[in-house]
């Protein structure tokens, strides 16, 4: 291995010879306004979107999903040789796609991963022997092998949902009818689980909440050496349905979704352990409660012990079983608790199961995220201080290693590798000038890091376990022929700062200015998210939707709330029980230091936010009337009985229990309160939000006679976007704000 990194080490350093992003000074003075049509149009200004990164099991290629020029949504797969430092396309998604619509299990499917605009390859495997690569395409599946031969495995009208080859490489699996298949690679598959139990059956699929909210999109996991499987059934029997009206174009499809709402039964999990065949099935005991999630399922590495997460509905904790193969007994190996009374568990895949038996575990037990390492009964820690770690990157057992990621200087990620025995200080992989993000073979051989600054739109490069660069795989110089060049001139370098929320703690913000004249006051266009977890204010590449704004005379400006994430328990908790409170305030606090800004026009500041940040504008709106100049809600939850039960009760616990805390976030009951100008945005097949949501406060302001208006979307779920789509919606969203005089001064 050292050989081959050494060979591509001297390739780079004879081949890169430039910095990275042009100086602005040696270009124009002048650069082209940015418009919405542009924005969402192809290529990409943000330059090549690489996805999925993976190594090659021998350690000699890397591969990757890679975006067209022409059309960015499509990606095919990418083989980059690693000796050679090659690059050539494995799979071609429009020479081998049938272009067939997908069945409505797996559109539901991409919508819960968050890749529903995307075409071409979403996802691939590699066989274990690095002899090939499982890909599929249009719901059917292949074999790209590394000679450019290209075996169809699959045929059918249905659809082959999550599909996956086993540990060893010997079966091809997936989920067809509701039911789970299995064959040799190469032969025929034939389903392994019972049929005709019912149309609320399935097996082999996480059900609705572990995709939506728990980022758990398996629901089988093949044993170590191929011969066992864990395969989950999901009884959706007890769960409520919602007749959802998916309102197109021309015509309107109904369906009836199994939807846990808040306060409601959620769907039967039981996993059994079956053999390839589906022979000798196995029940696992999760316990005597069976309202409780299976948040994660994992092998132990010699394949003696099945570890599955099982979480209490409540989310304060989460038992770790241990389970024997052989008979499904189970016993509770650890216990994980919330790190204060009010306060829930955060799930993660921060974890991984060594081969001496110890486990490495991400917690928040002293109030920030760290890594512990849990063997023979004891715990030890292994990373400190209140700089959460956020993602473990990659594990070396041979060296005695892990890299992870963590917080620097609340604004960046970085990338840092410490010893597994937690001696020795934390060593630094990454450039602070960046904030950063990685990912590494299984056996912590290579570092791939994708990076970003607010001047540099994101690159990524390989890197030995150190850090050390040895080649660029986007480098994405932003000069010559790159989309962004254009336009870089005008570019403006964001602003950053804090001011105090109302019990002192610190929150940040950033600004970008438009060009400005002496004396002035100008606009702001005040965007959010406000909800649990994201966090919006990073010394990252914020895209170039900002930039289109500033250059139409706005001052663009966010600002993260006390519940946003990577900043500690205490910093998270004061929406327990209490959305739409302390978020909204802090956000208030906001707007009220803009007024005090001479360059500020303490008339003209306009709220926009989408999802949770459509929600936010509605409870900002109302808290606080004549405070904003006019409001954006986009496809904004306006009741939190209408969400999920993982998700919403998390937060705010469970209605039937108290009904007071939900009633006081609705954004229904003070909705007639709404008296500056509000713009309403919703698709109407949204199937996330549902459009009820947005149904319900129309009538609401409709029958107060209060005004209002909107612009709903046919056909388009929670994400409303696309080359025409999305220029659309950020042109009406600027007539509607012109409409009401927000606009820069002559």
């Amino acid at each position: 291995m050292r050989s081959v990194l050494a060979a591509v080490a001297l390739c780079v350093s004879t081949c890169l010879t430039t910095p990275v992003v042009a100086e602005t000074a040696t270009m124009a003075e002048t650069a082209p306004a940015l418009t919405f049509e542009r924005i969402f149009a192809s290529p990409s200004l943000d330059g090549p979107a690489p996805r999925q990164v993976k190594l090659s099991p021998d350690g000699r290629f890397l591969t990757l999903l890679r975006n067209r020029a022409d059309e960015r949504e499509r990606y095919d797969l990418w083989g980059y040789d690693i000796e050679t430092g090659e690059w050539r396309m494995l799979v071609d998604s429009q020479a081998l796609g049938s272009g067939r619509e997908l069945s409505e299990d797996e559109k539901m499917q991409r919508e819960r991963a968050r890749v529903a605009g995307l075409k071409g390859i979403i996802s691939y495997q590699w066989a274990s022997d690095g002899a090939g690569v499982l890909v599929p395409i249009d719901g059917d599946l292949f074999l790209a092998k590394l000679d450019g031969t290209v075996t169809r495995l699959t045929d059918t009208e249905g659809t082959e949902l999550n599909p996956g080859l086993s540990s060893m490489g010997g079966f091809v699996s997936f989920v067809r009818d509701r039911q789970l298949w299995v064959g040799p690679v190469g032969g025929e598959a034939k389903p392994v689980t019972p049929d005709g139990e019912g149309e609320t059956i399935r097996w082999g699929e996480a059900e609705f909440v572990a995709q939506e909210e728990m980022a758990r999109l398996q629901g089988y996991w093949w044993s170590p050496d191929d011969k066992r499987l864990v395969v989950q059934r999901t009884d959706e029997a007890s769960v409520g349905i919602v007749t959802r009206a998916a309102i197109g174009a021309k015509g309107t499809k109904v369906f009836d979704q199994r939807y846990p709402a808040a306060g409601t039964d959620n769907a039967d999990v039981d996993l059994y352990v079956i053999d390839p065949d589906g022979g000798n099935k196995v029940k696992v005991d999760l316990g005597f409660n069976a309202d409780i999630y299976v948040a994660r399922v994992d092998w132990a590495p010699d394949g003696s012990t099945i570890y599955v997460q099982r979480q209490d509905r409540a989310q304060t904790k989460i038992d770790v079983l241990a389970v024997d193969p052989a008979t499904g007994a189970s016993r509770i190996w650890f216990t994980e608790k919330a790190a204060r009374p009010d306060y829930w568990i955060n799930l993660s895949d921060n974890y991984r199961f060594l081969k001496d038996g110890s486990l490495l575990w991400w917690s928040e037990r002293d109030g920030y995220g760290h890594f512990y390492r849990f063997a023979n009964g004891q715990w030890m820690q292994l990373t400190k201080g209140t700089s959460p770690t956020t993602a473990l990157v990659g594990v070396d057992e041979a060296a005695g290693t892990f890299t992870y990621q963590a917080t620097a200087d609340v604004l960046t990620q970085q990338i840092y590798r410490a010893r597994l025995d937690g001696t020795g200080e934390p060593e630094l992989l990454t450039d602070p000038a960046f904030t950063n993000a990685a990912s590494m073979d299984g056996k912590g051989r290579l570092l791939y890091v994708t990076r970003s600054a607010p001047a540099q739109p994101p690159q990524s490069y390989l890197a030995t376990p150190d850090g050390t660069r040895v080649a660029w795989i986007e480098e994405n110089r932003v000069e010559g022929e790159h989309p962004y060049a254009p336009f870089l001139a005008g570019h403006v370098t964001p602003e950053y700062g804090t001011i105090a929320a109302e019990d002192g703690t610190p929150l940040h913000w950033m600004m970008l200015k438009p060009k400005m004249e002496k004396g002035k006051r100008y606009p702001v266009f005040f965007q959010h998210y406000g909800g649990p977890g994201p966090q919006t204010v990073t010394k990252g590449w914020g895209g170039a939707l900002a930039q289109a704004i500033v250059d139409k005379g706005y001052i663009w400006f966010q600002l993260d709330n006390r519940g946003s994430a990577n900043r500690g328990v205490d910093f998270e908790q004061p929406l327990y029980r209490a959305m739409g409170g302390a978020e909204v305030r802090d956000q208030k606090a906001g707007a009220l230091w803009l007024k005090s800004l001479d360059y500020v026009d303490p008339a003209k500041i306009a709220t926009y936010g989408w999802s949770y940040g459509g929600y936010m504008t509605l409870k900002m709106l109302e808290a606080d009337p004549g405070l904003y100049a006019a409001g954006i809600a986009g496809a904004p939850v306006t009741r939190w009985e209408l969400y999920d039960t993982h998700y919403t009760e998390r937060f705010m616990g469970d209605p039937r229990e108290v009904p007071e805390a939900y009633e006081k976030a609705s954004a229904i009951p003070d909705a007639t309160k709404i008296a500056d100008p509000m713009l309403l945005i919703h698709g109407m097949a949204d199937d996330n939000v549902v459009f009820e949501n947005a149904s319900e406060l129309i009538s609401v302001l409709q029958e107060s006679n209060t005004p209002f208006e909107m612009m709903l979307y046919p056909g388009y779920t929670h994400r409303v976007s696309g080359p025409k789509i999305g220029p659309h919606v950020w042109n009406s969203i600027f007539r509607f704000l012109e409409a009401h005089g927000v606009t820069p001064p002559e």
